[in-house]
């Protein structure tokens, strides 16, 4: 390769870097909107509760979750607002899994997304309640869509189906029941797949299935789709392994070597970090392969894959 042909394929990269970068805040800042949008107001005798809810919600973040479901939708060609209360739901329980997860009970963590987490603000008692509000409050704004759009009610429901499933004891809540009750010792490579399949996983396949159904993609499209999303969730769980290592506080907005201050299995300490790395990168290779089989096209999809490959934060 000529130096030439080296320097422009190094501006041709930065070009593509600096595009999606502004694609992406523009589609986060977009994001940030509908969240504002679905949230209760604050008022009656119980506005501390919302209040801890918006607190809770709109402290920032990298809206992954809701991302991923809007890009699907679109790329099986979806273009109306159906998505955005399940968009807005899916961040809620996201939401209030990090909000019960930095209780003292849990990983006890004073700092989430650069600032106090809610149980340090609103006391400990306010951060239960302001989990439990958030998760109940997310499926009371997804059964929005029915009102919102009657003739789409069967896509709904299959939507809401899933939205239960993986947030649930055979998703996410499962996944930290097995976290929470293997810390403190060594677990084997098969249970840490497992945790991390349901814990980070369930809830970034619930993101792209329902988006996808929503859609009206066919079954086995949908299987597909959950396929990629379950690779992007290990890739990213992994690489957050990675972060916990050689991240800061500063940039990660959150407490770094937390793994080791509970005593958790990583992969980190499974593989070591550079295994680990390659972990990664074929995870993500592998979603991004799956991706290219499905029908349509969005290449800020694709990019967005590739993006968390090398995420720092």
């Amino acid at each position: 390769m000529t130096k030439e042909t080296y320097m422009s394929c190094r501006n041709e990269k930065k070009d593509w870097e600096v595009e999606f970068e502004r694609e992406r805040q523009e589609k986060t800042a977009g994001i940030e909107e509908i969240l504002r949008a679905y949230l209760p107001e604050k008022q009656g005798q119980q506005r501390l509760i919302m209040e801890a809810m918006e607190y809770s919600l709109l402290a920032g973040g990298k809206r992954l979750r809701p991302m991923l479901m809007q890009e699907t939708y679109a790329l099986f060609g979806g273009r109306e607002k159906v998505v955005e209360p399940f968009m807005a739901a899916i961040e809620m329980i996201h939401t209030y899994s990090l909000v019960h997860d930095d209780l003292p009970a849990m990983d006890n963590d004073d700092y989430r997304r650069g600032r106090r987490t809610t149980h340090v603000v609103y006391g400990e008692d306010m951060g239960i309640l302001a989990g439990d509000a958030l998760l109940n409050y997310a499926f009371e704004t997804a059964t929005l869509a029915f009102e919102q759009y009657p003739d789409r009610a069967l896509l709904i429901g299959k939507a809401l189906r899933i939205l239960a499933v993986k947030a649930g004891i055979y998703g996410m809540i499962g996944g930290q029941v097995v976290d929470v009750k293997e810390t403190g010792h060594a677990v084997s490579r098969e249970v840490l797949d497992f945790i991390y399949e349901l814990k980070t996983g369930a809830l970034i396949e619930s993101s792209m299935m329902i988006g996808a159904v929503l859609a009206g993609a066919s079954d086995a499209e949908v299987e597909k789709v959950e396929k990629i999303a379950s690779a992007v969730g290990f890739a990213f769980q992994v690489q957050d392994d990675i972060l916990d290592v050689t991240g800061t506080s500063d940039v990660l907005g959150k407490p770094v070597h937390s793994d080791e201050k509970n005593e958790k299995s990583t992969y980190v300490t499974l593989t070591g970090l550079a295994e680990a790395s390659r972990i990664v990168e074929d995870a993500s290779r592998e979603a991004i392969r799956l991706l290219a089989e499905l029908p349509g096209d969005n290449p800020y999809l694709s990019r967005l894959l590739e993006k968390l490959i090398h995420r720092e934060k």
